[in-house]
Formats: C-alpha cells, structure tokens, sequence
C-alpha cells in the first residue's frame, strides 16, 4: 500500500481566481452596457435629423447589481417615437422611426464576447 501526500496551494485553490472572476464578470457586465450607451450616442449622431440633444442627454447606463446593468433613456415621452415602435408611428404618421436602439442591440449582442472576454481575462492575469 503507498500513501502520497499532495500539497495543493495557489490562486486556484485558495479562493483568489474565484474571486477574480466574479469581480471581472461583474466589471464584463458594466463594461458591455457603457460601449451600449457610447454606441446609442454615434447612432443619434449619425441619423438624427435635427438633434437637440437633449433625447442624447437623458440616455444613460446604470449599473443596477454585479450581475444586471441598464441602458435606458428615462422614460423620455418621446422615446418610443423615436424608435418607431410608439404609437404615433407609420401609419398615423409618416415617420417610422430611426431604430437607434434595435441596431445597437444587434451590433451589442456581436461586440460583447469579445469585450467580456478582454475584462475577465484581466482580472485573471491579475492572480497569477
């Protein structure tokens, strides 16, 4: 019968990469939803045709816990015109809306691997 002693020691087990992790997951989370409101901000620049800048203004991103963040525009009453998906659009009016936040989501869902990667790879090195 043989008997081995095993030594385990390091960030993986003593609890810094799992704190690691959870800390760049959580700045994953915020990271995403800033590049979301910096890319509502070049959508309204680029289609808006008589920006005021007061709709750009009262979009913003919030980080509601570690794990949910928002982008909202505070319930601006004009929001969903904008966007096309109030009432008032096509057929009651001609404007059908500018989809800025259809697009960013798309765009969104495309860009945010790849910059939750670059966070939470970050963080990792940091315990090595």
């Amino acid at each position: 019968m043989y008997q081995v002693d095993v030594e385990v020691r390091g960030p993986l087990f003593d609890g810094r990469t799992q704190a690691a992790l959870q800390a760049g997951m959580a700045d994953a989370v915020w990271e995403v939803a800033k590049t979301g409101r910096g890319m509502l901000g070049i959508e309204y620049i680029r289609t808006f045709k008589n920006p005021t800048g007061y709709y750009e203004s009262r979009t913003e991103a919030d980080r509601v816990s570690d794990e949910l963040a928002v982008i909202h525009d505070n319930d601006v009453i004009y929001g969903p015109w904008l966007e096309g998906i109030g009432s008032r659009n096509y057929p009651v009016t001609r404007f059908k809306g500018y989809h800025n936040w259809r697009r960013v989501t798309q765009m969104l869902e495309k860009a945010a691997k790849p910059i939750a990667e670059k966070v939470i790879s970050q963080h990792l090195r940091a315990v090595r």
